[in-house]
């Protein structure tokens, strides 16, 4: 449930909060008070996108905050541990849109993308604005009604999934037979490249060694002059270092016969005879290593040469090559088995036709049961809303394919969407006698707001949501059917926490907790407040709602009978 909300700086806001309490939370005003600011303020909760035309003037962000209570709510904590953000008992979302064009989102006071804050939003609250009126006389959603209500989710992501595929490999064999005579008519050229290519076979790291064998092959005399330089200074002039190096060591030999303190020196001596050994040794063996042929001097020029112009030709880099061989080794090989690539991925597509098919048959089932309980949830609520003997009914639609498109179901193709092959329908009547015609057709405004109460009724009693938010779910009604409606919205308010917006004294009489919202000037300014209205300032706000502006003792009476009525 949701324990506190707090609003800075948003429209007509300069800064609310407000606690609400757990069933039915009333909140009243005068128009253009600020209550559907209020309901916008509240949807960015869920996560709905914001314009920085929201900043109140002279701020510089908007601030929201809710509070809800998530104790024991398995789905948020799964949610919130998959996206590295603690849970605890208390949840806390935040909300910043800033001039600056930054749109901040918290949860638990966690960075978090909105995508997150929707996804747990959708898990927490139900919000049911005024533009859902219209959304319930689209048919299109109508489908999405009866699927929120269906206990096969599950089943209903395995065939998106499938679909998805089928889609994809769709395209993926329009676009091959798009470009069959390309592919065909590049074959021989490609033919060339990989014999070009495959001929040089350049390897990985080639290059460099290439490059440093001929440093050394195109410097050999220079090498074998130097290195016959070194061995002679090492070896073979008359004040060899070996020759000087000898007379050393034997002179701190005869040091270290007197004074022990020279053997230290006399070991580095030696130490350094048999270095001097082991480089000398290494100066006469790569000497005579030393190889001045010039054809392989010419060979590994041509070597590199053929490698650079490959590069150059094919992205300038030896990865480069290797990204293109395969590139077109694929385009190749496509060309040479174009035929049976093309009846691989049409027997591909066809097994998915019929995964999908059988999926969209099982969801077909599915919707079927989910539509006879939707029925008899309706009906009930409907007659207890006043209209006596309501008629309501889903009709499940289907369509075959013109071609051999969509999913195959049963030796036949069916037309198909990610939702399935269903068209869905909500059809009612609602007076004796009638037929049942498409609820697109219904014309009261009453009752569409009633059927609209009635189908979040029996999708509540099914999904058990936390939180149902109504924006003037009363809209068109009056009277004694204000009274079945708010009696509707206080049942629900037993099983979920209900925050409603009205206008109607008979339901704001059922409140259990009363909230009004006010405009009022503050230092040249228009401001939208709220307050939790006392019992005895509870009697003059619905005794407004009753007479107007101007309160009598006679809509007071009635206010306090009103309230008196409440179960």
């Amino acid at each position: 449930m949701l324990k506190s909300f707090e609003v800075k700086d948003y429209a007509l806001i300069e800064h609310i909060s407000v606690e609400f309490g757990s069933g039915l939370n009333i909140i009243t005003g005068e128009t253009g008070a600020g209550k559907s600011i209020l309901i916008d303020a509240m949807s960015l909760l869920l996560g709905e996108r914001a314009s920085t035309e929201v900043v109140r003037k002279g701020a510089q962000k908007s601030f929201v905050e809710g509070i809800f209570n998530v104790k024991g709510n398995k789905k948020v904590k799964s949610i919130l541990e998959e996206n590295d953000v603690d849970f605890t008992d208390e949840l806390i979302i935040r909300r910043e849109i800033s001039l600056k064009g930054s749109n901040r989102c918290f949860i638990n006071d966690t960075p978090v993308n909105l995508n997150l804050v929707k996804e747990i939003g959708n898990l927490l609250v139900d919000l049911h604005g005024q533009h859902e009126h219209q959304s319930l006389l689209r048919t299109e959603t109508h489908i999405d009604y009866l699927d929120e209500f269906g206990d096969y989710q599950i089943l209903l992501q395995q065939y998106k999934k499938v679909y998805s595929e089928l889609l994809s490999k769709e395209n993926e064999l329009k676009e091959l037979r798009e470009k069959e005579s390309s592919i065909k008519d590049k074959r021989d050229f490609y033919s060339f490249q990989i014999k070009e290519i495959d001929t040089i076979s350049p390897q990985e790291d080639e290059e460099e060694s290439l490059v440093e064998a001929l440093k050394i092959l195109e410097n050999s005399e220079k090498l074998a002059e130097l290195t016959s330089e070194v061995y002679l200074l090492i070896y073979e002039s008359d004040n060899s270092i070996q020759t000087s190096l000898s007379k050393v060591r034997t002179l701190l030999q005869k040091l270290s016969d007197i004074d022990k303190s020279f053997s230290d020196a006399l070991s580095e001596s030696e130490s350094s005879l048999v270095q001097l050994q082991d480089i000398s040794n290494f100066i006469r063996t790569y000497n005579s290593k030393i190889n001045l042929d010039q054809n392989e001097v010419e060979g590994k020029r041509e070597r590199l040469g053929a490698i650079n112009l490959l590069k150059k030709k094919y992205g300038g880099s030896v990865k480069s090559i290797f990204d293109y061989r395969k590139k077109i080794g694929e385009e190749f090989e496509l060309a040479e088995n174009y035929s049976g690539k093309i009846n691989e991925l049409s027997e591909n597509i066809f097994g998915l036709r019929k995964s999908a098919g059988s999926l969209a048959k099982s969801l077909s089932k599915q919707r079927g049961q989910a539509a006879k309980l939707v029925k008899r949830g309706i009906e009930q609520t409907l007659k207890e809303l006043g209209i006596q003997e309501p008629q309501f009914k889903t009709e499940i639609f289907n369509a075959q394919s013109e071609s051999e498109t969509g999913v195959f179901l049963d030796g036949k193709y069916f037309r198909a969407t990610t939702k399935g092959i269903d068209e869905i329908e909500f059809f009612i009547s609602t007076n004796p006698g009638e037929d049942l015609k498409p609820l697109a057709k219904v014309a009261s405004g009453g009752e569409v707001s009633r059927i609209m109460l009635s189908l979040k009724s029996t999708l509540a009693n099914n999904d058990k949501l936390p939180l149902l938010i109504f924006d003037e779910i009363d809209v068109g009604v009056s009277g004694r059917i204000a009274q079945k409606v708010g009696k509707a919205l206080k049942s629900l308010s037993a099983y979920h926490q209900v925050i409603s917006i009205t206008h109607l004294p008979q339901i704001a009489s059922l409140a259990e907790h009363h909230f009004s919202i006010e405009k009022v000037t503050q230092n040249e300014r228009v401001i939208s407040s709220i307050k939790k209205l006392p019992e005895s300032e509870r009697i003059t706000e619905i005794a407004r709602l009753l007479s107007g502006e101007k309160i009598t003792e006679a809509s007071l009476k009635s206010a306090r009978e009103l309230i008196g009525l409440r179960e």
